[in-house]
């Protein structure tokens, strides 16, 4: 589960408007890497692409529970069945089936590369977006870049019987070390982690220290235009968290 929000005095296209979840598919698709092979001649890579109708049912499931949870309207269903018509197509059919069973959310389809375009045109048409592994990776790092990049981008995974949270840009290790690294995709990840475990209150409370810092222009880190660092960012975000 990867949301997008606008934050403000961010350097980004849209400062505001926009507010997309990206539920993506985590355990099947082109990421499996079953079946990877290479010809001898080094000529041909093969490998095989999996979609299976539980996966897809328990993906598009979640998106929908969670449209109902957080109060909102529209769960836009990506694919590339026009091309991919057994794997893809198997993800949009069982989409289809599920939606019937939630007569209360709008459910619209899109192709993902028409989801690319509309995304950048017009984000705000968008309310959570349910896909397939590969589309949903991609989809998801560009609702980012919509709002500022990945150091505002957390990512929760969440199963049956546990859940990971973290930043999306994941232990960026180009810039490790350095201190410039923003700290809210890690703390919207622990925020994540708050209302997962029953605690929205404290989720709330870190969510306003966050945008406050943003408004306040307080200790920002380079990619959002300031000359702060990683810890003096954290700081007072954390200052504000606790008052």
């Amino acid at each position: 589960m990867r949301p997008a929000k606008s934050f403000p005095n961010t350097q980004s296209r849209f400062p505001s408007g926009v507010d997309v979840i990206t539920v993506r598919e985590n355990t099947e698709g082109m990421y499996i890497g079953e079946d990877q092979s290479s010809s001898d001649d080094g000529e041909t890579a093969l490998l095989t692409h999996k979609i299976t109708r539980p996966g897809s049912e328990r993906i598009v499931r979640y998106a929908f529970d969670l449209a109902r949870k957080t109060g909102r309207k529209k769960v836009t269903v990506v694919h590339k069945a026009n091309i991919l018509k057994s794997t893809s197509g198997l993800f949009l059919k069982t989409a289809r089936e599920v939606a019937q069973q939630y007569p209360d959310i709008q459910c619209n389809e899109m192709i993902v590369d028409n989801t690319c375009m509309q995304l950048v045109m017009r984000p705000e048409q968008f309310d959570i977006i349910v896909t397939s592994n590969l589309f949903g990776d991609i989809v998801s790092d560009l609702c980012a870049g919509l709002v500022g990049g990945l150091g505002l981008a957390p990512g929760a995974n969440i199963g049956t019987d546990a859940a990971i949270f973290e930043a999306v840009h994941g232990s960026a290790p180009d810039i490790a070390g350095k201190g410039i690294a923003n700290p809210c995709a890690l703390l919207l990840g622990a925020a994540q982690m708050l209302d997962h475990l029953g605690q929205p209150e404290k989720a709330t409370k870190l969510r306003e220290a966050i945008i406050a810092t943003l408004e306040a222009k307080d200790s920002l880190t380079p990619d959002l235009g300031g000359e702060g660092n990683t810890m003096s960012f954290a700081k007072v975000i954390a200052s504000r968290a606790t008052t």
